[in-house]
């Protein structure tokens, strides 16, 4: 029996345990040096723009909201196939989640049912991009313009993706990255907001810390309500090893990607009735290699048969509006039909840059057997 092949597996070297060790002995682990040194790089990475990083990619989206002004009264789009977390900030500011079904193809926000959503009382748009795939970012900035709305991006996924050749997190609005332990750039746990000007910065340093501005030795002031959400020295020490290693990070996963297009075969889809990812090797960073299964196959029978062949499986996600919180909302089965669906039967296979390609060929064979009877 092969040994058991997990969906993700984070990828950690040995210098980044070297590195995590100095930090330890320095006595400096919490917020410090490292995260000092790690948002410069992530600031020239993205082109120059204010960069601050925290303790997840959940609270950036939250303080940007907050930064933005929005609350009680406002609402805000966005799409029903994602982590939860991306609708609980939007609740956890006071303001209102509206969704809008997904395009079936990327599996994307459908932009224009974003624009069919708008009301008196829209305030901003929170776009998720699923696997790494951009939505259509010209269009989607010509909405919020002609709207007059804020973009919170949840590009929790999309580190290393890029549109027409401008990296995301370069250009737009609020830019909100994940560094969780699946993410293709990992601090363990983390995240970080690319922002538009200094001003924004300042503010979301007192969101992240208590509100506290400091002064001289010991002046401390504190005027808005903030958290704790910063991130430590040991965190961007492992962020400060990864972020060099990105590109090459990101062309494995380009690699192995094609390699399960190739192995599963140009026929597979009407062979099998399985739905594959989009295509895209020019601009998604392969975050994921998601296929929706055929209907009729019950998704927790297809995992347990894959497991039975020592592979793991995830899924990613669920629709939002179908949990209980929501439902409590007013929110039911048939608002949106394409998310519900696709969130009855999507499947993430593995994809880590760990893999080799004969692991990508025995996930095409164990998906083809699961698929029987």
């Amino acid at each position: 029996m092969n040994e058991f092949l997990p969906f993700v597996r984070p990828h950690i070297d040995e210098a980044a345990i070297a590195a995590v060790g100095e930090v330890l002995r320095s006595g400096w682990i919490t917020s410090g040096p490292r995260v000092q040194e790690f948002e410069k790089q992530l600031s020239e990475y993205f082109g120059g723009r204010p960069v601050r990083t925290f303790n997840s990619g959940t609270c950036t989206m939250e303080i940007a909201l907050r930064i933005a002004g929005i609350g009680p009264g406002d609402e805000v789009i966005t799409t029903p196939i994602s982590w939860v977390a991306t609708a609980n900030v939007i609740l956890e500011v006071g303001a209102t989640p509206v969704f809008a079904d997904i395009d079936p193809v990327t599996r994307n926000i459908d932009l224009g049912k974003v624009e069919a959503a708008i009301t008196p009382k829209t305030r901003a748009i929170i776009p998720v991009y699923l696997s790494g795939l951009p939505v259509d970012m010209d269009r989607l900035y010509d909405i919020a313009r002609r709207h007059k709305l804020r973009v919170v991006e949840d590009a929790a996924q999309a580190i290393g993706s890029n549109w027409r050749g401008k990296r995301i997190g370069s250009f737009g609005d609020f830019v909100s990255f994940s560094f969780q332990a699946n993410k293709n750039l990992t601090t363990s746990e983390g995240g970080c907001l690319v922002l538009n000007n200094l001003d924004e910065a300042r503010l979301a340093e007192k969101y992240r810390l208590q509100g506290v501005t400091r002064s001289g030795c010991d002046g401390m002031e504190v005027d808005v309500l903030g958290g704790k959400f910063n991130m430590t020295d040991i965190a961007a020490a492992i962020g400060l090893n990864q972020l060099p290693q990105l590109e090459a990070i990101t062309a494995r996963r380009h690699q192995l990607a094609r390699h399960y297009f190739a192995t599963f075969g140009a026929d597979f889809e009407k062979q099998t009735g399985v739905q594959l990812p989009m295509a895209d090797f020019r601009q998604s960073n392969w975050h994921m290699f998601q296929i929706v299964l055929p209907e009729g196959i019950v998704r927790a029978g297809f995992m347990e048969k894959m497991k039975a062949h020592n592979i793991g499986c995830g899924v990613h996600y669920p629709a939002i509006h179908l949990f209980r919180l929501y439902r409590e909302r007013g929110f039911h089965e048939g608002m949106f039909p394409i998310a519900e669906s696709v969130g009855r039967r999507i499947v993430t296979l593995p994809l880590f840059p760990a893999m080799t390609d004969t692991d990508v060929e025995r996930v095409c064979a164990a998906v083809r057997e699961a698929l029987k009877n």
